[in-house]
Parts: structure tokens; C-alpha cells; sequence
């Protein structure tokens, strides 16, 4: 037991184990169920995050983004003081691509039990320009 011991310290002990766990990453890609649809000039993106309150999701948007941050806590409650890794949380990150730019003023969200639900209206100069036909 104590040559085990002696060789995961030699490799770098706790902080070695962590690396390996996570390398070079502060942040993973939060892999949510969403759907992106377009209706009435605005696009609606719904998205099920389970197990975050709202106060941990973060939403920035961009005219060509909506990236989505959340922090999750995957910490255990357990009572143990021999753990050599305790994950107490995670920021997770999904960016979408949007195929039109939006107005970034007129975003609005919600997110309730779980889900998120939130509108962007596809900007003016994105919408396309009917015109009328004229006789020749």
C-alpha cells in the first residue's frame, strides 16, 4: 500500500489526478435537449436544463449567438474526509448558432421547472423585403 502511495505522489498526486480528469478545460459543454424554431419574425428557443436553479444560468446573446452558461453542482453531501477529488461544481457552456441575426435588445426569457423558454426577434435588416412586382 505504501509503494502505491509513493508512485501516485511520484506522478503528481492529487493535482495530477485532477488535471487528468479535466485537462486543460475551466469549462465543458453542457449537453441540453433544446429546440430552435422560427415563427412570427422572432426565433424560440426552448431548452431543458435539469437540476439548476435559475440564479446559475446565464444567458449572453450576441446577433449571431445565444450561448447558455450554468452551474452545476455535482457535490456529494457525504461526510467523508478520505476522498483525494470532490467535485462540489461544474460551469458548463452551450453556444448556438443562429442562422439570421437577431435584436439584441428585444430578447426575452423565462425559465421555469427546468426548462428555459426564450424569444429573440430576428433583426429588421435580417427579415428579407417583400417587394411588389411592377408591370413592365
Amino acid at each position: 500500500m505504501r509503494r502505491a502511495y509513493e508512485i501516485f505522489e511520484r506522478n503528481g498526486g492529487v493535482a495530477a489526478r485532477a488535471r487528468k480528469l479535466d485537462p486543460g478545460r475551466t469549462r465543458a459543454r453542457l449537453e441540453t435537449a433544446f429546440e430552435l424554431s422560427e415563427k412570427d419574425g422572432q426565433f424560440q428557443l426552448e431548452a431543458a436544463i435539469a437540476g439548476v436553479e435559475a440564479k446559475d444560468i446565464e444567458i449572453k446573446v450576441t446577433p449571431e449567438h445565444i450561448v447558455l452558461t450554468a452551474i452545476l453542482n455535482t457535490g456529494t453531501t457525504a461526510e467523508r474526509h478520505d476522498s483525494l477529488l470532490r467535485v462540489r461544481n461544474r460551469q458548463d457552456f452551450r453556444s448556438i448558432h443562429l442562422p439570421r441575426k437577431i435584436d439584441t435588445d428585444k430578447v426575452k426569457a423565462e425559465f421555469k421547472n427546468g426548462l428555459l423558454r426564450l424569444t429573440a426577434e430576428i433583426a429588421e435588416e435580417a427579415r428579407g423585403k417583400k417587394r411588389k412586382r411592377q408591370a413592365a
